[in-house]
């Protein structure tokens, strides 16, 4: 059990973002989002495509500086400059992301056993190549994966196969917090379910706080501890995902569960 039980590893308080475009009006991304994650927990974020969803990942791994608002993650507060310099090694280890797609975030020219290990080396984690390499094998079998691919380069793998990798790499360095940005999507339904029961026994090995984002309801029920529904940059309904699934008060939220499909019963 958790020591931090009940506590928030991250708290967005009223989080907004624009972007900019020139000569035009500005695009507002995100409208005054709140939000809390405890320590251990898996939060679902979700909504359509260009609801604000990424954004909101973005800027809590400060890939994006938001325009207003403040993020607060393990009592840093994570949208000051001088916190953020302050507290580097922390926040480079503790935090990690795996984006939906695998092809793009992965390095086409390595090996996967460098890929996993790179992270780990920018941060000297291990002492020898022996005891990195041993790792790496050890988060490979983890992420389902067995010593052969070690040696193999992300074009020789399926695409299940490289999104395998990329949990490899994030969960190798015993983050705190995982944001996973709709890391499913472009898997089928079989290899997703897989992914789901990878994300749940990952989570209970490493004691990981997740941020999972989705326009899958299907997979956030499974997954998910707690759900908020984005619609148009602003959060629309918040709260514990079975209460959410069994009675949503939000037309946006109802719509987006009665669009889940139904799984066919194969008559006996």
């Amino acid at each position: 059990m958790s020591i931090h039980m009940g506590e928030n590893i991250l708290e967005v308080n009223n989080l907004s973002h624009s972007f900019h475009r020139s000569g035009k009006d500005n695009i507002r991304a995100v409208n005054d989002v709140s939000f809390n994650i405890k320590y251990n927990e898996i939060f679902g974020l979700a909504g359509e495509s260009g609801s604000g969803k990424s954004t909101v990942a973005r800027c809590i791994m400060n890939i994006i500086r938001p325009s207003t608002g403040r993020i607060m993650y393990d009592g840093i507060n994570i949208t000051d400059k001088k916190e953020i310099k302050s507290h580097k090694k922390k926040l480079q280890c503790e935090r990690q992301i795996i984006f939906q797609d695998s092809t793009s975030s992965l390095n086409r020219h390595m090996k996967v056993a460098d890929i996993i290990a790179e992270p780990l080396r920018i941060n000297n984690i291990f002492g020898s190549g022996k005891e990195e390499r041993h790792y790496v094998i050890e988060m490979l079998e983890e992420a389902g994966l067995n010593e052969s691919y070690a040696d193999r380069k992300p074009y020789e793998l399926s695409g299940g196969e490289r999104q395998r990798v990329a949990i490899a790499r994030a969960f190798g360095m015993k983050p705190k917090l995982l944001i996973a940005d709709e890391p499913f999507a472009s898997l089928d339904a079989g290899i997703q379910m897989q992914m789901v029961e990878l994300f749940l026994h990952l989570k209970n090995e490493h004691d990981c706080a997740i941020l999972f984002i989705a326009h899958d309801l299907l997979m956030i029920r499974f997954l998910c501890d707690k759900v908020a529904v984005m619609n148009d940059g602003k959060i629309v309904e918040c709260g514990n995902t079975a209460e959410i699934f069994n009675a949503p008060s939000h037309p946006y939220t109802k719509k987006l569960i009665d669009a889940i499909p139904i799984p066919e019963v194969a008559e006996k």
